[in-house]
């Protein structure tokens, strides 16, 4: 899922940029500099709002720009859960399927790698399933 939250960036006393999303309780992260803090905003709301979705909690409703006051640069910052996912969240998980007999002779002769045409059907499934729902 994509999500699009305001952050406000805030220079460092050490250097760098210091990042908090007002929206999002006890969401902070930082950067060496302003692209390094981008790339943190993103990975930050991305990681909590993956946790909001995985406990079934509401996720925060994002705040308007122009009504963040701050001190320091309030910028949009987009976080896409699905994307984090598969970068973090890639441990196997095993599962058993049924197919019938004479399916699973023919493809165990030609070789197939039942593991990964799975992976690949569910990912056209699910790929699909997010499009039509966009």
């Amino acid at each position: 899922m994509k999500y699009v939250y305001p952050a406000v960036f805030e220079e460092a006393e050490e250097g760098g940029y210091n990042v908090s999303v007002p929206d999002i309780p006890g969401t902070f992260t930082c950067g060496d500099d302003m692209a390094d803090a981008i790339f943190m905003a993103e990975d930050v709301i991305a990681m909590t709002l993956a946790g909001y979705e995985d406990e079934k909690k509401p996720v925060p409703v994002p705040s308007r720009l122009e009504d963040i006051k701050a001190e320091g640069i309030v910028s949009l910052v987009l976080a896409d859960t699905d994307e984090w996912r598969k970068t973090v969240d890639n441990k196997a998980v095993k599962k058993n399927c049924t197919i019938p007999a004479w399916l699973n002779r023919k493809a165990e002769n030609m070789g197939v790698n039942f593991s990964q045409v799975l992976q690949d059907a569910l990912k056209k499934i699910v790929d699909g399933k997010a499009l039509a729902e966009a």
